[in-house]
């Protein structure tokens, strides 16, 4: 079976490849608008299947769509900075407590619509960061384009205090829950 990725994330990306998985990238051009004030699992959940729709009504041969969304919930939803003062109060907001890390997972086999949507959680604690250190981190770049304004494979490793959870599901592909969902709805595996 194809598999098609629904997504542009180098890390996303990484993490299929390090598994080996042979598959090929398209990216969904889906509105990604957020209403923070809405249930956080629903948002992730509709927003991977919406991207994961779009590709599979693209694909003419069958093939296995998995679509991805990530968000981080600190009293509301927080997805990607819209610039460094945005990334600024979500890093200020993250520091020195616990948020969770919402990632919706689909799956659409694009001949017969077969669908599988699901989530992951993970709850991760931040140290307690000073402004010189947050200046610092958005000067780099790396928060302006991750959910809560960072990526924990990156320079960000060194806020975490500790997660519960899923490690993959903070990167941004939950694989674990994406090998249940494949086993599950599809008799299918990653390996």
């Amino acid at each position: 079976m194809k598999y098609i990725l629904a997504s542009n994330s180098p890390r996303r990306r990484d993490l299929l490849e390090n598994i080996g998985v042979s598959f090929e990238v398209m990216a969904s051009n889906i509105n990604e608008t957020i209403d923070e004030a809405s249930n956080p699992y629903e948002v992730a959940s509709r927003l991977a299947f919406e991207k994961a729709k779009d590709i599979a009504s693209r694909v003419k041969e069958e093939a296995l769509v998995i679509a991805a969304d990530t968000i981080v919930v600190a009293d509301m939803i927080l997805g990607k900075p819209m610039n460094e003062e945005d990334a600024y109060k979500m890093l200020r907001l993250l520091s020195g407590r616990a948020h969770q890390v919402v990632t919706g997972l689909a799956v659409i086999n694009s001949a017969s619509n077969k669908t599988a949507i699901d989530y992951s959680v993970t709850n991760v604690y931040f140290k307690e960061l000073s402004d010189d250190i947050i200046h610092k981190y958005i000067a780099s770049g790396e928060p302006m384009d991750k959910a809560g304004a960072y990526g924990i494979q990156g320079k960000a490793a060194l806020f975490v205090d500790k997660i519960e959870g899923d490690y993959f599901n903070v990167v941004g592909l939950p694989l674990t829950k994406l090998q249940e969902l494949l086993g599950e709805f599809f008799n299918m595996s990653l390996i």
